[in-house]
């Protein structure tokens, strides 16, 4: 755990670390490595070392991310392979392009439909191993771009679904049409495609508006650390 260590070590890092974070709001996670990454260099007189995360987290969300460091970033593939769990909201009534707040909304559907046991079907019907298709907006490749180089250019792309496993998939909606909800799944499953997955199996429409990551296999978010928790930890260079 790192929170039970009173100052790393230079060696400490060289060796390996896996360090938890929570990846602030609005920060690429890719951000928050290099800052990671800067800041054990600056403290610690290295000049280079290897960091690395477990598992990217999308700038609109918050949560674990689990980050490496010196010969334990040869953990990352198998972090990365482990069970995720997720906290947040679904807005129902509206679907935006890139099924969460990173795009404005194109649609708008009737809610007036739906009762409180649908939510709970519907929650339902997208557990167990089921197929999902990515988002457009998302890094992975075809036909070596990004995805989403081809939506931010309007351009078409034909996306393949995959096998996905939701382990748990719980709703409750005290601010409806916000529906909250937890769900815990396989490596590979894009929050942002259950949203709107949620609101097709509704008979309506939904996009994701809040996002945290909770757990990372082993690795929590009550363990997790912020920079500032991260500083303090860190020798002087």
């Amino acid at each position: 755990m790192t929170t039970e260590i009173e100052k790393f070590t230079p060696e400490d890092f060289k060796t390996g670390q896996i360090l938890v974070f929570d990846k602030p709001l609005e920060w690429t996670s890719f951000q928050l490595v290099n800052k990671v990454r800067w800041l054990i260099r600056k403290s610690c007189g290295i000049k280079k070392i290897k960091v690395g995360h477990a598992g990217t987290l999308d700038p609109l969300a918050t949560g674990v991310l689990v980050i490496c460091t010196g010969k334990f970033t040869k953990k990352i593939p198998e972090l990365q392979g482990t069970e995720k769990e997720y906290t947040g909201t679904f807005t129902l009534g509206a679907t935006t392009p890139s099924y969460d707040m990173e795009t404005e909304v194109n649609k708008t559907f009737e809610t007036t439909h739906i009762a409180e046991e649908d939510l709970d079907g519907a929650a339902l019907q997208l557990t167990g191993e089921i197929e999902q298709t990515p988002p457009v907006f998302s890094a992975l490749k075809k036909d070596g771009k990004r995805l989403y180089e081809y939506a931010r250019k309007g351009e078409d792309v034909k996306l393949e679904s995959r096998p996905v496993t939701i382990h748990k998939f719980e709703v409750d909606a005290p601010r409806f049409p916000e529906v909250d909800f937890r769900i815990v799944c396989s490596k590979g499953t894009y929050i942002r495609s259950m949203a709107n997955d949620f609101g097709i199996a509704l008979g309506s429409g939904a996009y994701l508006s809040s996002l945290k990551r909770t757990r990372v296999g082993e690795f929590t978010i009550e363990e997790a650390l912020d920079l500032q928790s991260f500083e303090k930890l860190l020798p002087s260079a």
